[in-house]
């Protein structure tokens, strides 16, 4: 039985939306942002040169289509991504309306969001009493720190002393559905971290919050960091994707990266984690080891997380080429039957004002039995075409690519 395989670049954005006027990062409407498009002009003219230099080199990616996907989507050039593609490539828009992590993931898995997720407002204070008297109970504190749209590496850099001395969480929040709490590790207690989180969920939940995030740091003032110990509790999703359809059909599924935390642990067997390197490596076992007729759906995060957040367009563009390079070994792996799509969720532009998400066309390439263009088709269409593949039986909105005539098997 063929097996698939289901990566997410998480925010490798191509440009293109047509709804993007609508998305804001602060008064910045997102019309005109390209993530990928903008690191490719900013290496080529040399502008992305910490740790690496010259124009960006995504040969693999390339090859499958990721330039003409770019071009397809935006219009962009894409300097140095100009290989005729011998796997089957397009891009994909989203109907979700929002510019975030579950929508987008819940959408490439066949579940389009149908409702409006709640954010809060860009104000200080932004968070209700009653939410910020129930944070103050379940830690047992009298008071939190922070109350405010930040980043999180800065307002940890910032409130990290205080809050170390207090003992206060520091709660904040961004353009996305989601109430973030950071604690230090030591000081505060990871187990103590993760039990508030997980026990303040159900009544952000209720009001339709997606997603409360506990955030671990370590270190001293001057000197935090975050660890890898951060834990998303997750809204479930409001209906069955792709993974529940795959495991009701009694097949084996593997999470990579924080794909099991996205749908509340639906429809996942076996979760593996750790730092995006470590889950290349995770993702390659699943190549070599993973059963017939098996899904692996895998998220690598530190894209969004360690560069786009933080504007890093150097450190993006690393990025990619070191996951480029890895997955050359992967792609060798894999079996005649098998399908690897990749693709993203959102888009994280770099060189974009602000901090947030962008609203993003995004790549769909792919390696197995199938090639050719797809056009431009909406996120659902891929959770649809890996069920094809692994021949699910699914009655939701989105329509197989791979059978389409201009495909060849």
């Amino acid at each position: 039985m063929p097996r698939a395989f289901l990566i997410v670049m998480d925010s490798l954005g191509i440009g293109g939306a047509p709804d993007a006027g609508s998305y804001f990062n602060g008064d910045l409407p997102d019309t005109g942002a390209n993530t990928l498009g903008h690191i490719a002009a900013a290496c080529a003219l040399g502008q992305a040169e910490e740790g690496r230099s010259g124009p960006l080199r995504l040969p693999n990616l390339d090859t499958l289509g990721l330039g003409a996907a770019l071009r397809l989507a935006s219009g962009a050039r894409g300097e140095g991504m100009d290989a005729d593609p011998v796997g089957l490539w397009g891009a994909a828009e989203e109907v979700s309306r929002g510019k975030d992590t579950p929508s987008g993931h819940w959408e490439l898995a066949g579940l389009p969001v149908p409702f409006d997720w709640s954010y809060f407002p860009k104000t200080k204070p932004c968070f209700p009493d009653d939410i910020v008297a129930e944070v103050k109970r379940l830690a047992g504190t009298g008071g939190i720190l922070g109350d405010e749209h930040a980043s999180g590496t800065e307002i940890i850099a910032r409130l990290g002393e205080e809050h170390e001395k207090t003992g206060w969480p520091i709660c904040y929040t961004s353009i996305d559905s989601v109430f973030q709490v950071a604690a230090h590790e030591e000081s505060f207690g990871l187990d103590r971290l993760l039990d508030l989180c997980a026990r303040l969920a159900p009544m952000l939940h209720a009001r339709r919050v997606g997603r409360v995030i506990a955030r671990p740091f370590t270190g001293t003032p001057g000197h935090y960091a975050r660890t890898l110990n951060r834990h998303d509790y997750a809204l479930a999703p409001p209906g069955p994707t792709l993974l529940d359809h795959a495991q009701a059909a009694g097949r084996a599924t593997c999470a990579i990266g924080k794909i099991r935390d996205i749908f509340a642990g639906r429809g996942v067997d076996h979760t593996l984690t750790g730092a995006d390197r470590d889950l290349m490596g995770h993702l390659a076992t699943c190549v070599a080891d993973a059963a017939d007729g098996s899904l692996t759906f895998a998220n690598f995060v530190e894209f969004d997380s360690l560069y786009g957040h933080r504007r890093d367009v150097s450190g993006y563009a690393r990025h990619l080429e070191w996951f480029d390079a890895a997955l050359g070994p992967v792609l060798s792996a894999l079996r005649p039957d098998d399908l690897m799509i990749l693709t993203a969720d959102h888009g994280n532009d770099p060189t974009w004002p602000g901090t947030d998400h962008t609203r993003e066309r995004v790549p769909v390439v792919a390696t197995g039995p199938y090639s050719g263009q797809i056009g431009i088709r909406a996120f659902s269409d891929v959770g649809a075409s890996v069920a094809a593949h692994l021949g699910l039986a699914i009655d939701g909105p989105g329509r197989s690519f791979l059978m389409r005539d201009d495909v060849s098997l």
